[in-house]
């Protein structure tokens, strides 16, 4: 399908009537007026409250942005973790025509610099107990006008350098409930984020509010989310929206669940209020997904996760992961994909009727595929010159995406040129197209282990290393080798069984089962942690640097 429009006969529809988000939440605070909104407070104490109260707080945000001089097209950024505020702050910006900036806390302070100078933000937005990353960069930035304190305490209690500073609470305070919300054009940006790779400055890619729309509908949709789901927000709301799962919430009028401040360290906190709140519906990565069921699989007593989803994405879900949950009630993995540029919904795996009668083993292996690529997107695997490849699940190319969701060009940014062909993103990604429609990415065509002529992929590795029920984290990448031009080297974490019990020849062992001799790592190393980026994938250029002469020097 080419880019062409063809111009039909008119319609008689209202087209005029845009796609906002803050219809979203108008339609929840209107039908769904007493379906709790719950939030997580810093010091660990539940906030309760609803759609009709969430409605109100976010007009007197948005007079209380404007009173500030917050204008439609006016870039606001958010530092904060998943909390209420946030989720106001989505709506109450985009509903006045400005755009929510996305500020990650976990990259340098050069690259938040420079988003926040690239994107010529007005205000930031900042949690108090991130306050001090702010006031690293703040000197150096040039059009920021104020800071707007994201806390519980009173502003003249916050120690804070930034100024002039306000407080959030005390702006909703003094503001009007009353707003009269402007419509506008759904082709407007409704938030930016920014997206990190291994070279240059952070690439901003800016979502418009019909985008958001849509990506929100067919995501409620694909996933069968309804009212009577409960959401909780596990994924950082400071990336990609968070998936645009919070969306989902107001949309189908369902209970949503903020959990506030969180660390891989203490998977507990997740888990205990996933329980207590009787949560549903939830989307993370692995990274965090397998240390909250190595805590529940300690509990004395296992809950009953019947009816649990959680959406996986980042990695390839561990089979050994996706076994566990499902033992705990029939609790379902569900792989997809996406990427910052693509909102990020691009694929989600479900079991095809036609495929029902694959024996059981099948279908778990089909479900470690990225799935089927949703409606109304777009996706082809791409030679070097860009031709489609045959889906015959052998050929492998390029993953390449487009749709109304998915970005064309990063904002004032030369390398959009590379990165961007016929209306399409071109991924990175190496991967595979089955017979029957189903995308398997093999590995960043950056990763992928050339070896004596031959192609070795580091994700297959990898997935394999995580099924070993004493392996928590595992990251593989080719290092420069003086016969095989590479080969691959393996890092893995153990868990305290596999620190007392396992050897390297075990895991050699184990490996064996799966992979051929001469794909094996040439050496694997125990360590204690895999250095990660700031959106929480394995570092696998620092990986590469540290390690570039491993095999050389033997």
């Amino acid at each position: 399908m080419d880019n062409q429009i063809v111009e039909g006969f008119p319609s008689t529809s209202g087209n005029d009537y845009q796609l906002n988000t803050i219809t979203l939440l108008r339609h929840a605070a209107r039908t769904f007026p007493e379906q709790e909104v719950v939030s997580r407070r810093i010091d660990g104490s539940i906030l309760r409250s609803s759609y009709a109260h969430t409605y109100e707080r976010v007009k007197k945000a948005a007079n209380a942005l404007t009173e500030l001089g917050v204008k439609p097209g006016d870039r606001v950024g958010v530092m904060e973790w998943n909390s209420h505020r946030f989720f106001e702050l989505y709506f109450a910006v985009s509903g006045i025509g400005a755009v929510l900036l996305q500020l990650n806390p976990r990259i340098s302070a050069d690259h938040l610099t420079h988003v926040i100078n690239h994107s010529s933000a007005k205000f930031v937005c900042i949690a108090e107990t991130m306050a001090p990353l702010i006031e690293n960069v703040a000197p150096n930035l040039k059009s920021v006008e104020g800071y707007i304190m994201l806390t519980d305490s009173a502003i003249g209690d916050v120690k804070s350098g930034l100024e002039p500073k306000y407080g959030y609470e005390e702006l909703l305070e003094a503001a009007s409930p009353d707003f009269k919300w402007p419509m506008v054009n759904e082709r407007s940006a409704y938030s930016a984020c920014y997206t990190t790779g291994t070279t240059g400055m952070p690439k901003g890619v800016y979502y418009s509010h019909r985008n958001i729309y849509l990506h929100t509908l067919q995501f409620a949709h694909m996933g069968q989310i309804s009212t009577n789901d409960v959401i909780m927000q596990i994924v950082p709301m400071f990336h990609a929206q968070g998936w645009g799962i919070f969306f989902i919430a107001p949309l189908v009028g369902a209970k949503i669940v903020f959990p506030g401040r969180y660390t891989l360290e203490d998977p507990g906190s997740l888990v205990d209020l996933m329980l207590s709140e009787k949560v549903t519906v939830s989307c993370g990565a692995p990274a965090i997904f397998m240390p909250m069921l190595q805590y529940i699989q300690k509990m004395s007593e296992k809950p009953d996760l019947t009816g649990l989803r959680m959406y996986s994405g980042a990695t390839e879900p561990p089979l050994s992961m996706m076994k566990g949950y499902w033992e705990l009630g029939k609790a379902e993995i569900i792989h997809a994909y996406g990427a910052t540029e693509t909102t990020p919904l691009v694929t989600l795996n479900t079991l095809k009727p036609s495929l029902k009668s694959l024996s059981e083993e099948e279908q778990w292996e089909l479900r470690k595929k990225q799935g089927l690529p949703v409606t109304g997107i777009d996706v082809k695997i791409a030679d070097p010159e860009g031709n489609a490849l045959p889906h015959d699940g052998k050929s492998v190319g390029e993953l390449w995406v487009k749709g109304p969701w998915i970005t064309t060009a990063y904002y004032k940014d030369e390398r959009s040129k590379e990165a961007f062909q016929d209306g399409y993103w071109k991924s990175g990604d190496a991967a595979t197209i089955d017979e029957n429609g189903y995308v398997k990415v093999t590995d960043r065509l950056k990763d992928v282990i050339k070896s004596g002529g031959e192609w070795i992929s580091s994700i297959d590795l990898e997935n394999t290393l995580m099924g070993h029920p004493n392996v928590m984290e595992a990251a593989v990448v080719g290092i420069a080798h003086p016969k095989w031009e590479e080969r691959p080297l393996a890092l893995t974490v153990l868990n305290e069984e596999g620190q007392k019990t396992l050897s390297r020849q075990d895991i050699y062992d184990f490996l064996k089962k799966s992979f051929p001799k001469w794909q094996l790592p040439d050496d694997i190393l125990f360590v204690d942690e895999i250095p990660k980026t700031s959106v929480g994938k394995f570092s696998k250029k620092d990986i590469r640097e540290k390690y570039e002469d491993y095999y050389m020097d033997k």
